[in-house]
């Protein structure tokens, strides 16, 4: 059975978390692989939605093992809070497995957060404050609390009074704070290690074991490639590998282990947060992008940017990630439209840029060069079959895959489950 992963193509918040629970009915085991809570999956099951910041969007079928692997960066109260309010809504989590490797985002994190985000000013990256990157850049700097370490006293009381005499300095001496008591932290925080106890195991080898046994394993990124730390908009970009190859580093699994890349994109494009955005749009087809695909953030409630879809955005993430095929999520909202652009170079200053950049200075002066083509006027949200679909919808579509270079196998056209329409086989 295939190891597949599902990656975000653009900025975020591309759909991955309807794409998820759609592809999670066939599959066996589902694994978060990085990010933490600044993540939002938005799934809509028989008109109820689900927010989901750190649980696998496959906890919503009770008969799938999930698993949040060592890459993920945990805050235990979101996470608790999150299993908490799925079991209230009668989900069972008997099957939800926790890296016991997995970092875990304290209180200094998210002060540390907010206070570095102030004193960036103009620069400032639009973080979602919730403590994920200090948390990573603890990992990374080897100060860092794990999920294993919150189960024992004197390893947390230990490691804990280490890294605070360095966090304390910080907050007291450069931002004025008033720093950070050990004892009141290891309180909270072993009551959250015991209640994660019970589901905390050795998650690399159990995704060993499904993969050995030919289990069918989803691998589920959070955010998108242009925001991967390394093949991002750097600066402006989260602190992990969103990436397909982050599933191998953040799940503990070979490379030889994967099967296929799905890739998730909008049929336009949304970008939260600062940075820079070549086909964003201000005036009142951006509004109306913004208000009928509800693009306000599900981690944050910010109201996203939003733009034309960008096709060397999209090509360069399907080199990236190796994508073999991608799902189209909100061709929906496309639905009014007379006519629909599509970026397909970048003119900067006299030079007209065909392939996608991370340079930074040029993405800021790159004005769009598009091709436009006629929009379709009449709702496609009740389409379940392909052929049923506008011809100027198909046609969009095909122009599109011809732009990125690789098939587009699932369309997207409504939050439901069965607002899916297959184009091909993807697996």
């Amino acid at each position: 059975m295939p190891a597949i992963v599902l990656v975000g193509a653009q900025w975020g918040d591309e759909g991955k978390g309807k794409i998820t629970d759609m592809l999670a009915e066939g599959v066996d085991m589902i694994v978060r692989y990085q990010g933490g809570a600044n993540a939002g999956h938005t799934v809509v099951v028989d008109g109820e939605e689900y927010i989901l910041h750190l649980l696998p969007s496959g906890v919503l079928y009770p008969d799938k093992l999930c698993a949040i692997g060592d890459g993920v960066v945990i805050d235990p109260k979101t996470l608790i809070e999150e299993i908490e309010n799925i079991k209230k809504r009668g989900l069972p989590l008997e099957n939800l497995r926790i890296s016991g490797n997995a970092h875990v985002v304290m209180p200094y994190h998210k002060s540390l957060d907010a206070l570095e985000e102030g004193l960036k000013g103009k620069h400032k990256i639009g973080t979602t404050g919730r403590g994920i990157g200090p948390c990573y850049v603890d990992k990374m700097a080897r100060l860092g609390i794990r999920v294993r370490d919150i189960f024992d006293y004197e390893e947390f009381h230990g490691r804990l009074e280490h890294t605070l005499k360095y966090k304390n300095l910080i907050l007291r001496e450069i931002f004025k704070h008033d720093g950070y008591d050990a004892h009141t932290i290891l309180e909270e925080y072993l009551e959250y290690g015991k209640y994660l106890k019970p589901f905390v195991s050795d998650t690399s080898y159990i995704i060993h074991q499904a993969l050995r046994d030919e289990k069918f394993v989803l691998f589920e990124g959070a955010q998108g490639t242009l925001l991967d730390v390394s093949h991002g908009t750097y600066p402006y970009v989260t602190s992990s590998h969103p990436v397909a190859a982050g599933a191998c580093v953040g799940a503990g699994i070979g490379p030889t282990k994967i099967d296929r890349v799905l890739g998730i994109t909008k049929a336009y494009t949304t970008r939260v947060g600062e940075g820079p955005f070549p086909t964003e749009l201000d005036g009142e087809i951006g509004e109306h992008l913004r208000a009928k695909g509800g693009e306000f953030g599900a981690t944050t409630g910010r109201p996203r940017r939003t733009g034309w879809l960008d096709a060397l955005l999209l090509r360069y993430s399907v080199r990236i990630n190796g994508m073999n095929s991608l799902a189209m999520t909100k061709l929906d909202v496309l639905d009014e439209q007379k006519t629909i652009k599509v970026c397909v170079a970048y003119k900067v200053g006299d030079e007209t840029i065909t392939e996608f950049t991370t340079d930074f200075r040029k993405l800021v002066e790159a004005v769009p060069v598009y091709e436009e083509l006629p929009g379709w006027q009449t709702s496609t949200s009740h389409v379940k079959d392909y052929r049923d679909l506008p011809q100027e919808a198909k046609n969009y579509i095909k122009y599109v895959e011809s732009q990125i270079k690789a098939p587009i196998s699932i369309i997207s056209v409504g939050p439901g489950r069965s607002q899916t329409v297959i184009l091909r086989k993807f697996v």
